[in-house]
């Protein structure tokens, strides 16, 4: 049942203000008590995006206990943050309206956008107008950033943290790149707190080599399926290399289309699950590109609803919640874009943003890297050879370190491992595949509260 709380119209500001900044245009609501707000920037003309922000009820306005603020970024890409990160992972209500026990605005604010543009209830007028590289999309976030901090003193005062999902984490290193040269210009006035990239796609490469191994480990694939899975990988290895990266994300397809046939369709976001054990999974001749995203943003929701019924998410953003923020345009179906989304970066898909990272942490940015233990697409071997990559000159003694074993709550059972050298920190969940916050909802909400250094306390 819908909760009446989420459309009561007493709550809703109908002042949807046009703004104009630096040739971006806003228009923006939001409740009467301040506690939630929400927008469209145009981003470019005609290319629209999408924002929601939640003020913690937690929210402390002492000076020398700064609030922390997390801009979540969803993965896909294509996949929508207001959606699927708010109302399946971390806001504060669930796919049913009710309240979620571990939402992370027990720890900072909250900030989802539909990134990138065309994802969501983002969209564009012109499908030319879709971003076609990480950099791009990047920028578009900055835009966004300058309107929705530039405006808001209080905002300003919060430092920011970027926390990242599956392909979210190349957006993520992109936009903190633009953000800080914009904040170094005097364009956005914001306070850059770190990143937190978790489960991310920062190198195709490293984890297609790793999808073999790691499955043939659990017995999911046999010697033959283990040799297939190895023979795509150098081959998407060898077009990587040749720059022929839209040759490289359609033999990653055909590589997922024949681990699924050798697993016994392995799930991709939880290897001891079977994908078809979800009421709505995909067949094998649809673990294409074109239905990645698909399956990706309906894996949470498929576990926990009836399709059409109480509490799929499709129904509810395109109903209730469509209806509660008012502005968004009629002829606007959440997610309708999104399949687009993916297709105008199958350019850039398996392009890798080790690098990104690399600056970063040289710009003494705080990084941190956390990794579900059941995940095959963006899985824990996979990232532990890319962050071997990295040229940071702190890698060797972060490599030198012990790790600390996490417990959460009341109990002495692993949770999980976590070390920490100057400004890069590495998280290992144990129990948990892709959709960390899901799976292991008391560990993640402790781990982001050390993240952000959250005023309240971690317990």
């Amino acid at each position: 049942m819908v909760k009446s709380h989420l459309v009561v119209p007493c709550l809703l500001l109908l002042v949807c203000t046009v703004l104009s900044n630096g040739g971006s245009t806003a228009k923006a609501a939001g409740t009467e008590d301040g506690s939630e707000a929400w927008g469209y920037v145009e981003v470019r003309p005609k290319a629209h995006m999408f924002w929601w922000y939640y003020r913690s009820p937690h929210r402390s306005e002492d000076p020398r206990k700064p609030w922390p603020i997390i801009l979540w970024l969803q993965g896909g890409p294509g996949g929508s943050g207001v959606g699927i990160g708010n109302f399946e992972e971390v806001g504060p209500l669930d796919t049913f309206l009710k309240p979620r026990n571990t939402t992370w605005l027990q720890k900072a604010d909250l900030l989802f956008v539909d990134n990138p543009v065309g994802t969501g209830y983002s969209f564009v007028e012109d499908p030319k107008l879709l971003v076609k590289s990480d950099e791009e999309a990047g920028s578009d976030l900055t835009t966004l950033l300058i309107e929705v901090f530039n405006r808001n003193e209080t905002l300003q005062k919060s430092p920011l943290y970027i926390v990242a999902e599956s392909y979210g984490g190349k957006y993520a290193v992109t936009l903190a790149l633009s953000a800080l040269k914009a904040i170094d210009q005097g364009k956005l006035k914001l306070k850059l707190g770190g990143i937190a990239l978790g489960d991310t796609w920062i190198s195709p490469e490293d984890f297609v080599f790793s999808w073999g191994p790691l499955l043939k480990d659990v017995s999911r694939l046999d010697n033959n399926g283990f040799a297939k899975s190895n023979s795509w990988a150098e081959k998407i290895r060898e077009q990587i290399q040749e720059g022929k990266f839209v040759e490289a994300t359609s033999s990653w397809s055909k590589l997922e289309d024949d681990i699924s046939s050798s697993s016994n369709n392995v799930d991709f976001y939880n290897f001891l699950l079977d994908s078809n054990m979800d009421p709505i999974s995909l067949t094998n001749s649809e673990l294409s590109e074109k239905f990645s995203l698909r399956r990706y943003s309906r894996y949470l929701n498929s576990l926990r609803a009836t399709p059409g019924g109480d509490g799929d998410l499709d129904s509810l953003m395109n109903g209730v919640v469509k209806k509660k923020l008012r502005i968004i345009p009629s002829n606007v179906t959440w997610g309708g874009q999104s399949d687009l989304v993916f297709t105008a970066l199958e350019g850039d898909f398996m392009r890798p943003r080790i690098d990104e990272v690399d600056q970063l942490l040289a710009k003494g940015v705080n990084i941190t890297i956390y990794s579900g233990q059941l995940d095959v697409i963006c899985s824990t071997k996979g990232t532990e050879v890319w962050v071997e990559k990295l040229k940071w000159d702190g890698m060797k003694a972060f490599f030198s370190m012990d790790r600390t074993p996490i417990y959460c709550g009341e109990g002495k059972e692993t949770k999980g491992f976590t070390k920490s050298y100057r400004n890069l920190h590495f998280f290992w969940i144990l129990g948990a595949g892709h959709f960390v916050p899901v799976d292991q909802p008391c560990v993640a909400l402790s781990m982001i509260g050390s993240i952000t250094h959250s005023p309240i306390a971690t317990k």
